[in-house]
């Protein structure tokens, strides 16, 4: 049976079904709140302790001496990546490894996760320390994208592989049926911007080269750089769509 059919989370149905309770505690919510995140989630967690962790943000580990969820989210970013790129493997047999791979890093990227998190209401969950939750941590989409990693983990270790990839596959399938179905446009820009953090570099910068035509039909043609290197040069009729092509040939280093 491939991933595709088991998209859809067993234990969703369950949590539909306490729906109209989660809803009616809505208004009590509280950060750490577990039970009603699972409910949320659609998860019965063995080891609530677990999930308390995955919501706990390094600024709460000095001001509440709480430990933080950062080794979860080093261990549900590989979970991730496990569940995403087996299910891309063999529902798309005629995709190559290069295909294979910048579709996944669309789908494990920040923005798609910052997204679900908001979708699932985790910000409010978050236990944060005071300064981080004034300067609107809750909201930020890095802390959304690592915190949704570590309740990956948290269910992995939990209740095991498949538990998790029915929650991952649940929570992204409209995601995944859009780049199915070539309807999402990956965020070149945004997928090169990570990439380049992680190696400590510093950001891109885009610059248009040249541009010919008429005003009506413009094409522009724009160099990504890093540090005086040129990285990739793309052409668009726009300068957003030349900064993209140009995000999209420097990925292709880093594939």
């Amino acid at each position: 049976m491939s991933d595709r059919r088991s998209s859809k989370p067993g234990t969703r149905g369950r949590g539909r079904a306490r729906g109209k309770a989660g809803r009616k505690a809505r208004g009590r919510l509280k950060p750490g709140d577990v039970q009603a995140l699972a409910v949320d989630l659609g998860i019965e967690p063995r080891r609530a302790e677990l999930l308390r962790l995955a919501l706990t943000h390094k600024s709460a580990e000095q001001e509440l001496e709480l430990p933080s969820n950062e080794r979860l989210e080093f261990l549900g970013d590989a979970v991730l990546g496990l569940v995403v790129a087996r299910h891309l493997y063999r529902s798309h047999p005629d995709l190559d490894e290069g295909a294979l791979t910048k579709v996944k890093a669309v789908a494990v990227s920040e923005p798609i996760l910052a997204e679900v998190a908001r979708k699932c209401g985790l910000g409010r969950y978050l236990i944060l320390s005071k300064g981080e939750e004034q300067s609107g941590g809750r909201h930020r989409p890095s802390i959304l994208a690592d915190a949704l990693e570590a309740v990956f983990a948290a269910v992995y270790l939990d209740r095991g592989y498949r538990a998790v990839r029915s929650l991952i596959l649940g929570l992204l399938a409209d995601h995944l049926l859009a780049i199915e179905r070539d309807e999402h446009e990956p965020d070149y820009k945004t997928l090169l911007q990570e990439r380049i953090q992680e190696m400590h570099r510093t950001p891109p910068t885009y610059r248009v080269v040249s541009q010919s035509g008429p005003d009506h039909d413009r094409t522009f043609v724009t160099e990504v750089r890093v540090g005086g290197k040129v990285l990739g040069r793309g052409t668009g009729k726009s300068k957003k769509q030349a900064e993209q092509a140009a995000a999209r040939q420097a990925l292709g280093q880093y594939a």
